[in-house]
């Protein structure tokens, strides 16, 4: 029986398409989702890949996202750029106003892109990687629906709440990072349950409080966040900067799309940008030269870069394509 499909990259282009069209989604929130997810699925970020338009598509099919909303792009400030995604997917958003983030962070040396009444469900290294790939240094967050416990705690109140963070390298591949605050993605915890497999003792509690290792019980009952308290102080700034902060909602005031057509899927996003050469006119050049020493430092005692692994899949999919179960592969066919 075969396990695993392999489709070239315009392949993998074309289902996705195929599926967000057939779900309702406009040519530029399709076109928009597609290249989010199948850059993860290009990189080996098997959890925000191909597998991600399952969940997009049963939000839409729960009126859980317009999938036709407009983002209405606000010049909020000399620094900040505002959009409403009206209910909408964020990463159309985030493409629409990308260009006057960079405007303005290159005027001032920081600027803020703020995405109100999102549908946010993909990975954030590629916006923060696109600022990188422009000459910024790019951070992003976003709280997510209330998964996760705080430190001490034993119910779900805070997301996931990722954040992600990229630093230009000129000539190389940037510097990123993008992790959820949670010890595990989400979406770790779901591809463990489709497979069939446990989960490590640390990674979530039942809805008794009691550590688990069955990825159905964790679902049910409430992750937790890496490295105790601090990762609950993190994830709890985030809940703030990517709320109140830009007059959004907190992760434990939305509700994942129902049957029932009640759920409220919708939150914020804030990415901020900042640009060395504001920052540092002439010397920006041999600033940016000066931070290479580190890396080199890291790279000298025998560890990684974050990212290097998933550089090395991007080369492997461009020549190669990408693979995914072939399991999930029938999944998608019934999609489209």
């Amino acid at each position: 029986m075969e396990k695993d499909r392999i489709l070239p990259l315009q392949d993998a282009e074309a289902l996705s398409l195929r599926i967000l069209k057939k779900a309702g989604f406009s040519l530029a929130h399709a076109e928009a989702i597609t290249r989010s997810v199948v850059a993860a699925q290009r990189d080996e970020c098997h959890s925000h890949g191909l597998y991600r338009l399952i969940g997009c598509v049963e939000t839409a099919m729960k009126g859980g996202v317009d999938t036709h909303a407009e983002p209405e792009v606000i010049d909020q400030a000399p620094g900040i750029v505002r959009i409403d995604a009206h209910r909408g997917n964020s990463l159309l958003s985030f493409e629409r106003g990308k260009s006057q983030l960079k405007e303005k962070a290159e005027r001032n040396g920081i600027a803020a892109l703020a995405i109100n009444n999102c549908f946010h469900f993909s990975a954030l290294w590629p916006e923060v990687e696109a600022l990188a790939e422009m000459g910024l240094v790019g951070l992003a967050m976003n709280p997510t629906h209330a998964f996760v416990a705080p430190a001490g705690g034993n119910r779900p109140l805070l997301g996931t709440n990722p954040i992600a963070f990229s630093w230009p390298r000129p000539g190389r591949h940037p510097y990123t990072f993008d992790f959820a605050t949670s010890v595990v993605a989400r979406g770790e915890i779901e591809l463990h349950r489709r497979a069939g497999d446990s989960i490590p003792e640390n990674w979530a509690l039942d809805d008794n409080g009691h550590a688990t290792t069955d990825p159905a019980a964790a679902l049910g009952g409430a992750m937790l966040a890496f490295g105790g308290h601090k990762g609950s102080a993190l994830s709890t700034m985030i809940e703030l900067l990517a709320g109140p902060l830009i007059g959004d909602v907190l992760s434990h005031e939305t509700q994942p799309a129902n049957d029932a057509g009640t759920g409220k899927p919708y939150h914020g996003e804030i990415i901020l940008a900042l640009s060395p050469a504001t920052f540092l006119g002439e010397r920006a050049d041999a600033h940016l030269a000066h931070a290479e020493v580190l890396f080199e430092r890291i790279l000298g005692q025998g560890a990684r870069l974050p990212s290097q692994r998933r550089y090395e899949a991007r080369e492997r999919s461009l020549a190669n394509g990408v693979t995914i179960p072939a399991s999930l592969y029938a999944e998608l066919q019934k999609l489209t």
